[in-house]
């Protein structure tokens, strides 16, 4: 995600707890629905989609931040 702003992500991850938990939050949600996909976790449709929206509503959070520090 992000791979041109990889350095800056890498600085605020140590700086910043905010931008910490929202990274954080993508990558779980990211991990469960590939589980909920794989069959691994259980998981209907809906929530998936919730799960994928809430994903991209964090990315989009990510991105502001990552644009305002850099």
């Amino acid at each position: 995600m992000f791979p041109e702003y990889r350095d800056l992500i890498t600085q605020l991850k140590h700086a910043d707890l905010h931008f910490t938990h929202l990274f954080d939050r993508h990558n779980a949600i990211d991990q469960k629905i590939k589980n909920m996909e794989a069959h691994i976790e259980a998981g209907t449709h809906d929530e998936i989609e919730a799960l994928k929206k809430e994903k991209l509503h964090l990315k989009d959070e990510i991105y502001a931040v990552l644009v305002k520090a850099s």
